[in-house]
């Protein structure tokens, strides 16, 4: 037995043994917690099956030999692997929706989320006229879903180029049971959808620049390389976006993509189109609103 395994004895004991190990590590936080505690607590809880908002309870809990082993387990592939918590655990929470990940998909971790849940209020009201969505670049299908339950009358088209994301996103329509109102669809951008016009857009496209894509720590190494990187300043497939969008938009409908931290390299791209930002809980620079009438013929 190794010293951990015979010096540790509860979850407490566990918990701040991952902590201590990820810290030593350096390891990089950025796929669903900022630091090492809620990354040790989440693999900790998850790993033996135990409620996700539960902890105090636990916490002097002793444990059996094979939770042990499980536990150094995953926190050992986490320190030597580098791979992002969800895809140890092969799920990613948006809010209060779980979805299945793995290394064929970006880990979900996006801002419009947030702005589902709330049905694009005040910019879309009632939620009820919405009937067709476009997500764009859908990767794991999650926002797909989320606008599918946002919008209860709305037929939604999941738009990627990989078939390896898509093949995702159809395990996690099924699991929501929205095998109906969800068309998985492979398409480099808009090629697939000629004649096909929304109500809504929205995509979460990649918007990473090459300077920052070159420095990436190796977390998100283990992603996608086509979820992340668009060019020399990030903006190569939002330029398709808004170059292509209007044709594709029904005259009342929006515009909503999300774009990082390009706010103000897209605004000197695009001095002339009237860009309104969102409030998230990261702040007003990352996601923007356009209506069609507002959009590039």
């Amino acid at each position: 037995m190794t010293p951990a395994q015979t010096e540790l004895h509860t979850l407490r004991d566990y918990i701040r043994y991952a902590v201590s190990r990820f810290t030593a590590a350096g390891l990089f936080f950025g796929h669903g917690s900022d630091n090492a505690w809620d990354e040790a607590v989440y693999l900790t809880l998850h790993t033996l099956h135990l409620p996700l908002d539960r902890l105090d309870p636990f916490l002097d809990a002793r444990l059996l030999a094979h939770e042990r082993e499980a536990l150094l387990d995953i926190y050992q592939r986490r320190c030597q692997e580098r791979l992002p918590a969800a895809y140890l655990t092969h799920e990613a929470w948006l809010g209060a929706h779980r979805f299945h990940v793995d290394e064929r998909v970006i880990v979900p971790r996006s801002f419009i989320a947030e702005l589902l849940d709330e049905q694009l209020a005040p910019w879309i009201d009632p939620p009820d006229e919405v009937v067709s969505v476009l997500d764009l670049c859908t990767g794991s299908g999650c926002l797909a879903i989320l606008a599918a339950l946002a919008f209860p009358e709305a037929e939604v088209d999941a738009v990627d180029l990989s078939p390896e994301a898509l093949a995702v996103a159809e395990r996690n329509v099924a699991d929501y049971r929205l095998d109906e109102r969800i068309r998985l669809i492979q398409s480099d951008a808009f090629a697939q959808l000629q004649g096909r016009r929304y109500d809504l857009i929205l995509s979460n496209p990649p918007y990473v620049d090459a300077a920052s894509v070159a420095a990436l720590p190796p977390e998100y190494r283990h992603e996608p390389d086509m979820a992340l990187g668009s060019g020399a300043d990030g903006l190569d497939f939002t330029r398709v976006i808004l170059r292509e969008a209007k044709q594709h938009l029904h005259p009342h409908g929006l515009l909503l993509v999300e774009i990082g931290h390009n706010r103000a390299a897209l605004e000197d791209a695009f001095p002339d189109l009237p860009f309104t930002w969102l409030e998230t809980s990261a702040g007003g620079d990352y996601v923007f609103l356009l209506h069609a009438a507002d959009l590039p013929e």
